[in-house]
Parts: structure tokens; C-alpha cells; sequence
């Protein structure tokens, strides 16, 4: 089972799907007439920070949110992996991926925002799901994609963040599984057990937080790789739009590599086309669909645009830097090996970050799953979601994971095929 799976994803991964991303991202890039343009407006709405007054998340905690589920293991490690692959041209298109991806997540999200429902509570519930019931009137396509969150909330969302946790930490914490998996479960069910607006107020202040710290310590080790940061941008390009077999990390890279790895690395971390972001997006008190999708649209902009890049060069400097470093590591090893030249600190710098970003993107999801759970089955189900994804959050820390991964893989893959029908058939109600 696992051979198939694995045999699926490395086919759907590889071109049709990326493909069809990277066709839709142009196509809404040109049809809202670059809405990217306007990304410094958008992260001045966004950090305007105002607040509803009522149950409904302010704009920033639903931007918060949506960076809680995204920013994690996939934009550090993801990119060492997308370099050690597709040579140092991966970050490069990995880059533009996160460029482009901003004008379909502001198309997702001002879809999410304009058909969502007002609870009895006089909260908002929405995304893709509602999407495709109240705009394209299909339910039996919008309980497909339920169904496929709620999975994907105990698979990436869950399992996956937790042995992620476990595993950064066995390299400088040698704890046991069963405790770290115990720890998480009852921090982690102390937060969404207080509901949606208990889940915006923690990530408004730890995301932000564990950001620009990590990004801190990024820059400490840009400015101790100064003579080598000009090399390591220009080897970056030659090698994204080379045809010949250029010495990548580990293989040798071709433009056919790097557009692969680079592109699926920016398309993984920031979910854009896969349609998450936009059932935050949709918990805002903000009426305005416009205003909504642009700060939405920032998420794309932190998560690819600037973290990834960010730890792109980190990756690519160090390995002129240090080449030493990174001889004989896996491919996740380039950023860890980049991340010892921090000085005092180095490896527990990066473990306590990939431990933070893991514990939001496990409280992020947390709420898609519930989105999800009520859409299928109402409130009701919320209780018995949540006790569920408690517990996953301990298996995952002591199970085998390789299986997990690939059905991971494979249900992202099958949510964008439902988000996108809904995406261009109703991209007439989209305005820019």
C-alpha cells in the first residue's frame, strides 16, 4: 500500500499537478490584475490588528491563524530538502511560486468570505466547503472536501507536527516520545478545548513572536556569510534557468529539478490552491470580502515570499561558506548544518524553533478539522473531534510515520482538484 501511494503522489506531484497550480496562479495574477501589487496596503490592513468586538476572530488573529497552520517544518527543512534535491535554483522558483500563489489565495479567500454562513452564535463559518454549497449549490462536493480537511487535519495537521517534535528533539533533547507526545496533547488541547477565539489570541502573539526571533537568527548567520551571500544569489539564478546539469546540494540540478522541487516546496508550505487559508479567513469579522482577501493574501507573502527565501540563502551560503558541513548529510540536514555557526545556541536554536512553529501548526489545523467536523455533522461532533484530535496528537509522536506522510500527500493533492472547480466557476464574483 504504501509503494502504491508513494508511486501516486510522485506522479501527481510531479507534473499534472503542478501544473495546474502554477497555471491557475498566473491565470488569477492576470485576471485581478496583480493584485500583488498592492501586498505593502495589504500588510497595512493586516496589522491594523482592530478587533470585531464579538466571537468573530479580528483580521489579524484570522492572518495569525492561517500562518499558525502554515509556517512550520515545511519552510525549514521542506527547503533544505527542495535544495539537496533540485539544486540551489529550487529557492528561486519556490520564490516565484509564493509570488504568483498570492493572487489565488486572495481569489479563495474573498470567495470564502462572500459565501459563508452566519452561525446562531453570531460567529462565521466558511472556506471552500461553504464555497461550493452556498455558490456553485453542490454539497456533495463540499462534504467531499470536508471530509478531506477533517483527514488531512489528522495527518498533516496533527500526527505529522507532533513526530516532527519528536524528532527535532531527539537531536539535542533526548527525551522520551511518550512524554513529548503527552506534553503536546495537553498543552495543545488546553488551547482549542477554549475555542476559536482562545486559538486567534495565542497565535496573534506566538507566531509573530517565533517569526521574527527565527528570522533573527537568519540574519545573524546572512551577515556572518556576507562575502559569500552575492555567490550564493548568483548561483541561485544560473542554476534556475539552466538546462545543463549543474553540482546542486547533492545531485546534479537541471532547470527540470529545480522547477519541480522548488515549485512543489512553495506550493506545499503555503497551501495556496489547496484552499485552508480561506476557512480562516472566513472566522474574520471583517464584511468585506476585498479587504479580507488582502490580508489573507500576506499570508502567502510571510510564509514563501520572505521565510523561504530566507532560509533558501541560509541553506545556499552556508554550503559555500562550510562546504564541509554538508558533505555526507541527509537532505535535511543542509539548514541544521547552516545553523551550527550560530554562535552559543546552533542546534537548540533550531530544534526549539521547528518545535514552536509545530505546536501552531498543530492548534492552527485543529480549527480546519473543526470547521470541517462542522460542516458534516454540526456542533455536535465538535466535542468528539476534538477529544479524537487530541489523542492523535499523542499517537503521533510515538508511531511509524511514513505511511501517514504519503496519505498526507495524497489527500492535499485531492482537496485542490474540488477548491479549483470551485475557483474558476465562480471567479466572476472575485473583484480585485
Amino acid at each position: 500500500m504504501l509503494h502504491i501511494i508513494q508511486e501516486a503522489n510522485d506522479f501527481i506531484w510531479s507534473i499534472p499537478l503542478l501544473f495546474v497550480l502554477m497555471g491557475t496562479h498566473i491565470y488569477f495574477t492576470g485576471k485581478l490584475r496583480i493584485p500583488q501589487r498592492r501586498i505593502f496596503h495589504a500588510i497595512r490592513l493586516s496589522l491594523g490588528m482592530d478587533d470585531t468586538g464579538d466571537k468573530n476572530l479580528s483580521p489579524f488573529s484570522a492572518l495569525s491563524t492561517t500562518l499558525a497552520a502554515t509556517l512550520g517544518t515545511g519552510n525549514i527543512i521542506g527547503v533544505s530538502t527542495a535544495v539537496a534535491l533540485g539544486g540551489p535554483g529550487a529557492v528561486f522558483w519556490c520564490w516565484v511560486t509564493g509570488i504568483l500563489g498570492m493572487a489565488t489565495s486572495y481569489g479563495e479567500c474573498y470567495l470564502s468570505v462572500l459565501f459563508r454562513t452566519r452561525q446562531k452564535d453570531g460567529t462565521y463559518a466558511g472556506g471552500p466547503m461553504y464555497v461550493m454549497r452556498n455558490g456553485l449549490h453542490n454539497n456533495t462536493l463540499g462534504s467531499f472536501y470536508a471530509v478531506c480537511t477533517l483527514i488531512a487535519a489528522f495527518g498533516v495537521g496533527c500526527t505529522t507536527q507532533s513526530n516532527s517534535v519528536v524528532q527535532a528533539a531527539a537531536a539535542s533533547f533526548p527525551v522520551s516520545p511518550h512524554l513529548i507526545g503527552i506534553a503536546l496533547a495537553v498543552l495543545t488541547g488546553t488551547v482549542i478545548l477554549g475555542g476559536v477565539k482562545k486559538i486567534g489570541n495565542l497565535c496573534e502573539r506566538v507566531v509573530p513572536a517565533m517569526s521574527f526571533i527565527y528570522l533573527l537568527g537568519c540574519f545573524f548567520l546572512l551577515c556572518l556569510y556576507h562575502r559569500q551571500l552575492p555567490h550564493a544569489c548568483l548561483w541561485i539564478l544560473k542554476d534556475a534557468l539552466s538546462f545543463s546539469s549543474i553540482a546542486g546540494g547533492f545531485v546534479g540540478s537541471t532547470l527540470q529539478l529545480s522547477l519541480r522541487y522548488g515549485i512543489a516546496r512553495g506550493l506545499f508550505t503555503n497551501e495556496a490552491g489547496i484552499g485552508t487559508s480561506a476557512i480562516a479567513a472566513a472566522a474574520s469579522g471583517v464584511n468585506d470580502p476585498k479587504k479580507q482577501a488582502y490580508i489573507s493574501m500576506t499570508a502567502v507573502f510571510w510564509d514563501t515570499v520572505v521565510m523561504c527565501l530566507v532560509t533558501g540563502l541560509v541553506v545556499v551560503s552556508n554550503m559555500l561558506y562550510d562546504p564541509a558541513s554538508v558533505q555526507g548529510a541527509a537532505a535535511t540536514g543542509l539548514t541544521s548544518a547552516a545553523f551550527e555557526h550560530l554562535p552559543y545556541v546552533g542546534d537548540a536554536f533550531l530544534t526549539i524553533s521547528l518545535t514552536t512553529f509545530a505546536v501552531t501548526t498543530l492548534i492552527g489545523w485543529s480549527y480546519f478539522g473543526e470547521k470541517a467536523t462542522e460542516y458534516l455533522v454540526g456542533n455536535k461532533g465538535i466535542p468528539y473531534y476534538k477529544l479524537i484530535y487530541i489523542l492523535m496528537i499523542y499517537f503521533g509522536a510515538v508511531i511509524p510515520m511514513n505511511l501517514v506522510w504519503e496519505c498526507t500527500d495524497l489527500i492535499n493533492a485531492l482537496m485542490v482538484v474540488p477548491n479549483l472547480i470551485a475557483l474558476y466557476a465562480l471567479r466572476r464574483h472575485i473583484r480585485s
